[in-house]
C-alpha cells in the first residue's frame, strides 16, 4: 500500500496558499494531510513563541488512521517536516523538503526582521515586499501591470494573524545538529530563483543529509505559482521510486 502524504506549510502562509495546485494531482495515489499551523488558515493564533516539536507533533496528528507516511515540507516546513521524521522515525517513510534550509544565513535573518517590523505596519507596503522576495526575478518581469496589481492586493488580504510567531520561529531554526542522523530517504529541491531563502543554504541542507538527493526548480521562493507543474513531478518521481512507493 502507498504510504500517504503529509503537507507542512511555510512562514506567513498557509496549506491551500502554498500547496493547493499540487494537491489534485499528488491525491491521485496517495492520502493526503495537511494542517494549518497556529495562525494560519482557521487555526488559532498562539498566545507565545512556537515550538519545532509542537509543529511536528501537530502534522502528525493529522495522519491519525496512517500508519505511514512521507512528508513534503516547505520552506519552514521542511524544519517541521525533519522534526516529524526524528520524532517519529518508524512512521515517516521519506521526505521532500522545497526551499529550505538548516539555519538561515545573515542575509536572510534581515529579509525576515523587515517582514516583522512591516507586519504590524501599512499593508500594501508589507505587500509589496513580500511580493519582492516571494517571486523570482524572471517571473516578475513577466508579469503585466494588472497581474502585479492583483497579486499585491491578494498578499495583503491574506496575510496570517500568526505570522510574528512564525517568522520569529524561523530566526530561532537550527538543525545543524540532527540533520546528520536523518535515515529517511530524502530529496532537497532548491529554487534557483530563490530571494528569500538563497539556493546556497538550501544546498547547505541537503549536504548535511546523508544520502539526500538534490533537485533545483527555475523558480524563485514560490513554486506553487511559478512552476506547479516541475515540481509536482519531481516529488511525485522520487516518491513513485522508492521500494514501497513512497
Amino acid at each position: 500500500m502507498t504510504p500517504a502524504l503529509l503537507l507542512a506549510h511555510g512562514a506567513g502562509g498557509t496549506v491551500r496558499a502554498n500547496f493547493s495546485p499540487l494537491i489534485p494531482r499528488l491525491s491521485r495515489k496517495r492520502k493526503v494531510h495537511a494542517v494549518d499551523f497556529p495562525g494560519s488558515g482557521t487555526t488559532p493564533r498562539a498566545t507565545g513563541p512556537l515550538d519545532l516539536d509542537d509543529l511536528a507533533d501537530r502534522l502528525v496528528a493529522t495522519a491519525e488512521g496512517e500508519e505511514r507516511f512521507a512528508v513534503v515540507g516547505y520552506s519552514m516546513g521542511c524544519a517541521v517536516a525533519v522534526r516529524a521524521a526524528q520524532r517519529y522515525p518508524e512512521r515517516v517513510t521519506a521526505l521532500v523538503l522545497t526551499a529550505g534550509f538548516a539555519r538561515i544565513d545573515d542575509e536572510t535573518r534581515e529579509r525576515m526582521r523587515q517582514w516583522r517590523r512591516l507586519v504590524d505596519g501599512d499593508r500594501a507596503e508589507l505587500a509589496r515586499f513580500l511580493l519582492s522576495i516571494a517571486l523570482g526575478e524572471p517571473f516578475l518581469r513577466r508579469m503585466t501591470a494588472e497581474q502585479t496589481d492583483g497579486f499585491l492586493e491578494l498578499i495583503a488580504l491574506t496575510i496570517p494573524a500568526g505570522t510574528p510567531e512564525q517568522v520569529d520561529l524561523v530566526q530561532r531554526i537550527d538543525l545543524r545538529d540532527e540533520l546528520p542522523s536523518l535515515s529517511v530517504p530524502t530529496l532537497v529541491i532548491g529554487a534557483k530563483h530563490d530571494r528569500l531563502i538563497a539556493p546556497g543554504t538550501t544546498r547547505q541542507l541537503a549536504d548535511l543529509i546523508p544520502g539526500a538527493r538534490w533537485a533545483e526548480l527555475d523558480s524563485g521562493h514560490s513554486p506553487a505559482v511559478e512552476a506547479p507543474t516541475e515540481w509536482v513531478r519531481l516529488i511525485e518521481e522520487f516518491l513513485d521510486a522508492l521500494p514501497t512507493g513512497g
